[in-house]
């Protein structure tokens, strides 16, 4: 599942100028870079980021409570905190029968991965028949059930939700009344056959009325599902667990003029006609499948089709389904889809195994996309696509998530997860293949950078605040509160790290074990790490402390070069900063890739190194030496002796950014930066060069300007730029990201105590000094780039303008008549949405006429285009133009934002938590209106809302001021009576921090 995630920074494409895109999930989500500043609007497969990767770690350790600790003082032995929710909201609606009687309340349970184990009975076969209409759907559901055990017979346990029961019936019987229990939450048969069973199942559910946009709903018009997590107990009671697999028929009646095309999982085996002007189809997904992957589909839908033939020649037909209108924009996901397919086959050697894949774009959905057993369901900005409305970052986006949902039958599907706590062991794998694909079909350095970017800006900083959590998590409350980066980016880093150490020869034969042991299973994370092990003969035993410690961890490396001797060494300390519930912990590996630069700027062979005093040799399969090692740091404190280096080499680390760690290099400086940055042949650590630069001279201006120093730029940096800048020979996406400065909320993550007003002021300032000092540069970037050839969304054509909207919004920010009118130029000349909006970011950094006129011009020529009217709005909340929360709250009340779409939330809302500088308002009106709208959302739908609310959990990261107007917030929150789950967990986590 592409999960939306709220970040600052999110696969950002068009760098400084613009960045429009998606697996929390991102995942992929769409967001927007002005000058560097990205605002996410949610879109994503990716996990969930949240909007509390703005801020920065935390200053100390004081106040990482135990969460754990916490929730047993409180739930456990009675003791309420003053914020806690005392009150539970009923979402099960009894049948009015007897059943009245005994439904009951049911408390928020807190679930731990040491309390799992396996269901006491197996659900075999499940047939499914829904009955659609306008005002009420009726779900009947026959189970057949198998006790796991011959000797006892437990109670079997239900999951349900919004659902009124009207009949239980065991092996045809109706089952007594004193035989059932029913909460809020489960359906309880109390004495069930202790041999195999029918189970059948009577409900009625109002999906016209479902705003929550899990289990079944409406959206545009059409019947749809959302069941991952636990949205399938809001569908019929269930064993809604992802262990319990089952084959699925399917079996829907609609009428035929409202609803023509009715969809669900696997192959259609009947369909016709029925009285009544009704109509029905019959659908059976031949292989076992959780509940989560549970499809269904119902609509008026037209499709675009085409085909794909496997590598043993089977024929699958593809189709993509949306509303007749937007079938013209689905031509790019067909491309992305049959791409995905192929190179799956080249890359894995894995083939689709059914005969019929269908995606179907709506436009509601809480997540970017989902992987339903050949039933796709997208938002529909991850599948429409067309010049005029959609940017090279959408384009970018499709692709990916596109690949990615396909990537999920195998790596989710075929092999799924025993219980959510292993959600990274689909996510993280899967996020790995789709970042895999995408540097595949583009650039892979440039795809690498995006990628960290998202990890540093977003996982980074959750990791130092109070959801902190391992990739593998201890407990949780609502599941849907971790689809975060840490369980998609961080367990892509996972993932990545095993084909570091044991290569891509050897990553391909643990895959290979992988699907071999475990096809049809539900597993755990140590089934993957034992299949890596065991194909390869490896020792990675440390190695599992990834799924289970929270926490970046900090690596320190030291050089000294001694002639003598001619050895280079490298001293290496790790630490791993205290988390809730983990204050102390272990070492863990940590594969540092190394290479050393000689005088020339030329990779050094490498072939002999010692670990300690242990020799060991670097060459590779056919005996040469390398040039990039990969290093084991496995303890707290290690060093590593290079030997026969002839001169003193400037040592490039952490290439390619092998591990998901902080690094130090305390004795690095600025001419080794400059050095790198003019010669490393790994272009990741190229662009780090870069950016570790911007970072300090921010940093130092940021200090010089709060002791009321003048500011002045270092003319070095400049001519750093400039030469990347005027380099022909570099990929021109590659010179974008390198020329972007880090974004304010980087910075927010670097500082003692943030300070975002004076963050902002140094980050513009530098910014309008580049533009300043390289406008001829930049001038020709804009002139030299320009095109008039028919849009085309390769790699060549999005670099080359991703390059030009760069350079324009570092000319706009100089506010002069002249850049202005450049800018005004651009857009009124664009030929494609990506041209255009760039030069609309441009203009819109700042206020004035030309800013407002141009805002309105816009809408007027896109006002029946909702996802382009989405970017409209995510540009004018991320805005850094002083007091912006008003214009926000105006916004709120527009025709084109509605409450009720998460889209236009995410890009709304999530943009104007995008503005460090606006969120964090000294007087806090930035906190109250955040505060104000998710209270309000929290009542249509708690999932976007507790992804909203996670803005607030990094709090304690500002001054004294900032923190007690934030807390105030947070606690209003807190003490709303009838809180949902979702965001009861994400807040009272924060105040606790």
């Amino acid at each position: 599942m592409m999960a939306n995630l709220i970040a600052p920074c999110q696969r950002p494409r068009l760098g400084l100028a613009l960045a429009i895109s998606s697996r929390l999930c991102y995942s992929r989500t769409s967001h927007v870079c002005v000058m560097g500043k990205t605002l996410s609007s949610l879109q994503d497969r990716r996990g969930l980021a949240y909007p509390s990767t703005l801020f920065g770690p935390s200053k100390s350790s004081k106040g990482l409570a135990s969460w754990q600790f916490w929730r047993s003082q409180t739930l456990h032995q009675g003791v309420v905190p003053k914020f806690a929710k005392v009150k539970c909201k009923i979402a099960t609606q009894p049948m009015s029968t007897a059943m009245d009687e005994i439904v009951t309340k049911d408390t928020p349970k807190e679930i731990f991965l040491k309390d799992y184990k396996p269901t006491d009975y197996a659900f075999e076969r499940v047939e499914l028949k829904f009955v659609l209409d306008e005002d009420r759907t009726i779900v009947k559901s026959i189970i057949n059930v198998v006790p796991r055990s011959e000797t006892s017979n437990p109670p079997l346990v239900l999951d349900g939700r919004d659902l009124k029961l009207l009949s239980v019936k065991i092996n045809g019987e109706v089952v007594k009344s004193n035989n059932l229990s029913l909460t809020s939450r489960h359906l309880t048969l109390s004495t069930p056959p202790s041999s195999p069973f029918t189970l059948e199942v009577d409900t009625e559910l109002h999906p016209e009325k479902n705003l929550s946009l899990e289990g079944l709903y409406k959206s545009g018009g059409n019947f749809c599902t959302q069941c991952e997590a636990e949205g399938f107990r809001k569908i019929t009671f269930f064993q809604d667990r992802p262990d319990v697999m089952a084959i699925f028929t399917t079996t829907i009646e609609a009428d035929k003029t409202k609803y023509p095309v009715l969809l669900s999982n696997g192959n259609l085996i009947d369909h016709g006609d029925l009285e009544d002007g009704k109509h029905f189809a019959v659908w059976e997904d031949p292989f076992k499948k959780p509940s989560y992957l549970f499809a269904l589909v119902a609509g008026q839908l037209e499709s675009r089709e085409d085909t794909f033939t496997t590598c043993s020649g089977r024929l699958v037909h593809l189709r993509i389904w949306t509303p007749a209108q937007d079938i013209p924009k689905t031509a790019h996901a067909m491309r992305s889809l049959k791409s995905a397919m192929k190179w799956d086959e080249d890359v894995f050697g894995l083939e689709y195994d059914l005969d019929l894949f269908n995606i179907v774009a709506v436009p509601d959905f809480n997540m970017g996309a989902m992987e339903n057993k050949s039933l796709n369901i997208f938002n529909s900005k991850l599948v429409l696509a067309s010049p005029e409305t959609a940017t090279d970052a959408d384009y970018s986006s499709i692709l990916g998530v596109i690949g990615h949902e396909y990537f999920h039958n195998w790596t989710g599907n075929r092999v799924t997860c025993r219980n959510w706590f292993q959600l990274s062991l689909k996510e993280g794998l899967t996020v790995f293949r789709d970042q895999e694909f995408s540097s595949d079909m583009g650039s892979r350095p440039v795809k690498r950078i995006s990628d960290v970017l998202r990890l540093r800006l977003s996982q980074f900083a959750e990791d130092a605040g109070p959801m902190a959590h391992p990739v593998r998590p201890h407990s949780y409350i609502k599941m849907d509160n971790f689809y975060t980066v840490t369980v998609y980016e961080k367990g892509a880093e996972v993932v990545r790290m095993y084909q570091t150490l044991l290569g891509k020869q050897g990553f391909r034969k643990g895959m290979d074990l992988y699907f071999e042991r475990h096809d049809g299973q539900a597993v755990a994370c140590e089934d993957f790490f034992a299949a890596m092990r065991d194909a390869n003969e490896a020792d990675m035993s440390s190695f599992l402390l990834w799924y289970s410690q929270a926490g970046t961890p900090l690596l320190t490396v030291t050089t000294a070069y001694n002639p003598d001797t001619r050895c280079f060494t490298l001293k290496c300390r790790q630490e791993i900063p205290p988390t809730p519930g983990q204050p102390l912990k272990e070492p863990m590996l940590i594969p540092l890739a190394v290479g050393l630069l000689n005088s020339k700027g030329h990779d050094m062979p490498l072939s002999d190194v010692l670990d300690g005093e242990l020799p060991l040799s670097l060459t590779d399969a056919s005996g040469q030496a390398v040039t990039t090692a990969i290093l084991r740091v496995e303890k707290a404190e290690q060093e590593f002796t290079f030997v026969n280096i002839p001169e003193k080499p400037v040592a490039s680390l952490l290439r390619n950014f092998s591990a998901p760690v902080r690094l130090l290099q305390p004795d690095i400086t600025d001419d080794d930066l400059l050095f790198l940055l003019a010669h490393d042949s790994d272009e990741f650590n190229r662009w780090e060069a870069a950016q570790i630069m911007g970072r300090k001279l921010m940093l130092n201006l940021i200090e010089q300007l709060q002791q009321g120093g003048k500011l002045s730029v270092d003319s070095a940096y400049i001519e750093g730029l400039r030469s990347i800048l005027c380099d022909p020979l570099l990929d021109k996406e590659f010179v974008t990201k390198a020329i972007t400065l880090p974004a304010e909320s980087e910075l927010v993550d670097l500082m003692t105590v943030a300070d975002p007003d004076a963050i902002h002021t140094v980050r513009r300032f530098l910014i309008r000094a580049i533009a300043s000092s390289l406008r001829k540069e930049l001038e020709y970037a804009v002139e030299e780039n320009r095109s008039l050839e028919p849009y085309d969304p390769n790699h060549s054509s999005m670099a080359r303008r991703a390059l030009k909207n760069t350079a324009l919004a570092y000319l706009a920010s100089l506010d002069q008549p002249e850049a202005t009118e450049l800018a005004l130029q651009e857009y009124r000349t664009a030929t494609n949405m990506t041209e255009q909006f760039a030069a609309l970011v441009a203009i819109a950094q700042n206020p004035g006429e030309a800013r407002t006129s141009a805002l309105s011009d816009f809408y007027e020529q896109w006002k029946h285009e909702f996802l382009v009217v989405n970017k409209w709005l995510a540009l004018q909340a991320v805005s850094d133009i002083p007091n912006n929360v008003e214009n926000v709250r105006q916004l709120l009340d527009h025709p084109a934002f509605d409450i009720r779409n998460p889209n236009k939330v995410y890009a709304l809302i999530g943009g104007f938590c995008g503005s460090v500088v606006n969120l964090h308002a000294k007087d806090g009106s930035g906190y109250k209106f955040l505060a104000d709208v998710v209270l309000k959302l929290d009542k249509l739908n708690p999932q976007v809302a507790s992804r909203l609310v996670t803005a607030f959990s990094r709090w304690r990261r500002f001054d004294d001021g900032r923190q007690a107007l934030a807390k105030e917030q947070l606690e209003r929150i807190a003490k709303v009576e009838g809180l949902s789950d979702n965001v009861y967990e994400i807040a009272s986590k924060s105040l606790v921090s």
